[in-house]
């Protein structure tokens, strides 16, 4: 029997990025384990923004070196006269409400740290490469948590081989698979008391156990250790994520569109861009301004159009409605003109899928249903809750902690901060050889929260309030400077 000294549940950045992080301060003997039975290519573009970046940094030169090389920068389009190439958010009438640079130079100039875009399978491989291929094992995906006493440790039971379940919190679904991705129909067969041994028999699996002193859980969204950690405590509540309200609805290819509405999308709200954000101006609404649809659209070559819609929709309605009706409802509704209309009309709906945005929140205010024993915290008459990101040896990063929709572009690059955290904290605990007391590993784990949970909260506030600060350039640059212009040697000191 072999006791890792750190187990991580996730091999999405997140997780390989502590593994890479605890590698390079000296911790060895770890395991990764993920889900998916192959690593595949996946997943969309990721923004790598000068909060991440300073933090991938930090925890290890060599991976910020490559994850640099790998990265696909944002550039302008051929033939443009543009010598920084912006990405624009315009109004309804195609005005200009605010421009984010797309280049390196303009972000490191601004924040100290530059602004790439990879892609998320790149990003994941990338720092795959720089770790041993015996330590990150695909196709294990975790069922329980047990913590062992007499062993000072957590045992992690993991399948393999078994049909995996699809995840209706992390992926894009056609309009015809929705019906059957719903959240209350996953892991009907999981044992999820942390406290009893597991004892599940599924056909055609096999079925491993791990060992290790400290656990992280770095496996998403949906994350099967936030519900173990969860289950039967005052936390219940919190086991699945909170629908944020919104889904996304994207269109990979449009035909047939209108030379009229062509000549309009390119010379009234692209202007020569590849990509333009269009959304009612935000001075011009009332308080709930951000409950507005947003729709990104790009295009690469003239004539040729993709786009991304957020729209604010009940999942009722999300599951019984066709995509185009309910988009065109949304934009007729907020006056949207009708280029965008007649795109999203000729769309195809072969072409088309649809994703929903939940959200972990880090502090849940006024919540009306509190059981009697949870962690209550009061301030001017209001009640919040803050479900832990720990238990015992057991901890939550990135998604699984605080996860959150991609509006402000923040849920990797926080991830990324959450990793810097937690692979400092747990080195700290390896070099005082305290990686069998419980005690300290508590104080470490207290910490982590303690530091990262308000900042958190700011950020999850700001991503479903984001449009608001676009309107206001003063209060927009603060915002910047608080999340992007981050000191992470003062962050490091606090930590020790």
């Amino acid at each position: 029997m072999h006791i890792y000294d750190v187990i991580i549940v996730g091999a999405g950045p997140v997780g390989l990025a502590i593994a890479v992080g605890l590698r390079q301060r000296g911790i060895e003997n770890i395991l990764v384990l993920d889900r998916t039975k192959a690593f595949r290519q996946v997943g969309q573009a990721v923004d790598l923004l000068p909060n991440g970046l300073k933090a991938l940094r930090y925890l290890d030169r060599k991976a910020y070196e490559e994850v640099r090389k790998t990265a696909e920068i944002f550039t302008h389009p051929k033939n443009s006269s543009q010598s920084s190439p912006k990405w624009f958010f315009r109004d309804l009438q195609g005005q200009p409400i605010h421009s984010i640079a797309l280049n390196y130079d303009e972000w490191f100039k601004n924040y100290g740290e530059g602004r790439l875009t990879i892609t998320w399978f790149n990003l994941q491989t990338t720092l795959r490469n720089l770790l041993p291929q015996e330590q990150v094992k695909a196709n294990h995906r975790c069922i329980n948590v047990v913590y062992e006493p007499e062993r000072e440790c957590v045992r992690v039971d993991s399948l393999s081989d078994m049909t995996v379940e699809t995840n209706p919190y992390a992926y894009w679904d056609s309009e015809e698979k929705s019906s059957q991705n719903q959240p209350q129909n996953i892991n009907k067969n999981i044992n999820k008391n942390i406290n009893k041994n597991v004892n599940i028999t599924i056909e055609k699996s096999a079925h491993k156990s791990f060992r290790g002193r400290l656990v992280v859980a770095a496996d998403g969204i949906n994350s099967t250790i936030r519900k173990v950690l969860y289950k039967d405590t005052p936390y219940q509540t919190f086991e699945h994520p909170e629908y944020s309200g919104y889904a996304a609805i994207i269109c990979s290819q449009i035909n047939d569109i209108s030379k009229d509405t062509q000549i309009e999308l390119e010379e009234k709200f692209l202007q020569k861009s590849r990509i333009v954000t269009i959304t009612r101006n935000a001075k011009l609404r009332d308080f709930t301004y951000e409950y507005s649809p947003k729709i990104m659209l790009l295009s690469r070559e003239p004539g040729q159009f993709r786009y991304i819609i957020h729209i604010p929709v009940s999942l009722k309605k999300l599951q019984e409605k066709s995509l185009i009706p309910l988009t065109l409802q949304q934009l007729e509704k907020n006056n949207f003109p009708n280029a965008i209309k007649d795109l999203v009309r000729v769309s195809n709906p072969a072409n088309m899928q649809h994703r929903t945005y939940y959200i972990h929140r880090a502090i849940v205010s006024d919540f009306l249903q509190f059981p009697p024993t949870a962690n209550l915290h009061t301030k001017d008459n209001s009640v919040t809750i803050q479900p832990p990101w720990h238990i015992g040896r057991v901890v939550l990063v990135g998604d699984a902690a605080h996860g959150m929709p991609p509006f402000a572009a923040q849920g990797a690059n926080q991830g990324l901060e959450d990793a810097l955290t937690i692979a400092t904290l747990i080195s700290r605990l390896a070099i005082l050889d305290k990686l069998n007391n419980i005690n300290a590993i508590q104080e470490a784990f207290e910490k982590y929260e303690r530091l990262r949970r308000p900042f958190m909260d700011y950020v999850q506030k700001v991503t479903m309030t984001s449009l608001k600060y676009y309107s206001n350039q003063e209060e927009l640059e603060k915002r910047n400077q608080k999340i992007f212009g981050r000191n992470f040697e003062q962050f490091l000191e606090a930590l020790s």
